[in-house]
């Protein structure tokens, strides 16, 4: 294993002490229990927008606190579901006096923590709602999931969740507003090659050199099928394809398309499969209205990629486009 760490067991400590420093001006972080919360948290007469799932898929969630998204988040240890204190402490800090919206990744120790620490928050008097981010398309259930497991369209939740929350609206509202993202995004990914878990130091599961794993998780879970390798091309057909036909999107349908890279995968790479995803839609008659291209819900440094479409509407697409500030995401500002 090479990897720039000192020791794996500190690894997520000295993350957490990188964000302090690299973002001061944005956020506050704590080390017991760990979590990163906006720099002027709690914000009065607003919602309060929390999210959190293991480190390891940097740049979420820590990446996406800040102006116009995430008021705090909490992850646990690299691959680990935060816990309940870690959430408690979220909604403490988020809470303006209007409720807390809690998103999670529909992983079964994510929710438990959310659904348990929520419940703590609102013996404190803190109005909590809680929304599960279930897209990706490529499992029903598994031996590491309670349904379909939160990919892509979590980031999207985050961020139009946010700027509503700045613009004014009330807790009912952007929980509504977060069950439309959830119902209307779909996902799927794909491997190339392993993730190395620092305190592991060895690839998580083995994948031949010739070959690929469609539907493969974050946390390198067994997907559809492992399949021979093929041409960026074919690879897309196969995503987008499961994608489409899923919710199922219909012609006339505006989208946001994510090209996602799982941590290995360079630029150069996830545009030569947008560029194939941008032509598939316009065969189907989907216009990809916004777009975002890269690392961003990564696993640790598995080459691979996921695909999101998620359909629009002119509320969505204004909420998308309103101002943001945060470690990852920034426009507007």
């Amino acid at each position: 294993m090479k990897k720039l760490i000192n020791k794996p067991e500190n690894v997520v400590k000295e993350e957490m002490m990188g964000i302090a420093v690299a973002h001061a001006d944005l956020v506050k972080v704590s080390l017991d229990p760990y979590y990163v919360a906006r720099v002027n948290a709690p914000i009065k007469d607003k919602v309060g927008i929390v999210s959190g799932t293991g480190s390891g898929h940097e740049p979420v969630d820590y990446g996406f606190v800040g102006p116009g998204m995430l008021d705090a988040a909490c992850d646990g240890e690299v691959f680990t579901c935060q816990t309940p204190e870690q959430v408690l402490a979220c909604d403490r800090l988020a809470n303006g006096g209007r409720g807390v919206l809690n998103i999670a990744k529909n992983f079964s120790g994510d929710v438990m923590s959310f659904e348990i620490g929520g419940e703590q928050a609102q013996a404190e008097g803190i109005d909590v709602s809680m929304v599960v981010i279930a897209d990706d398309v490529a499992v029903e259930n598994s031996t590491w999931t309670q349904g379909r497991r939160g990919l892509g369209t979590a980031l999207f939740a985050e961020k139009v969740c946010g700027a509503a929350a700045d613009q004014g609206r009330d807790l009912a509202q952007i929980t509504a507003l977060c069950k439309k993202v959830n119902d209307w995004g779909r996902s799927m990914g794909m491997a190339l090659t392993s993730c190395t878990v620092p305190v592991k130091g060895s690839p998580t599961f083995d994948l031949p050199e010739d070959q690929m794993e469609i539907g493969v998780g974050v946390h390198g879970e067994p997907g559809r099928y492992r399949m021979d390798l093929k041409p960026a091309d074919e690879i897309t057909k196969i995503l987008a394809e499961a994608v489409i036909t899923d919710l199922p999107f219909k012609k006339g349908d505006k989208v946001w398309a994510l090209v996602n890279g799982l941590g290995g995968t360079p630029l150069i790479e996830l545009y030569v499969v947008y560029r194939k995803l941008a032509e598939i839609c316009e065969g189907h008659g989907i216009a990809i209205a916004r777009n975002l291209i890269g690392n961003y819900v990564t696993s640790l440094d598995m080459a691979g990629c996921s695909i999101t479409l998620l359909k629009l509407d002119d509320d969505l697409i204004k909420l998308w486009d309103a101002p943001v500030k945060t470690a990852a995401l920034r426009w507007g500002m």
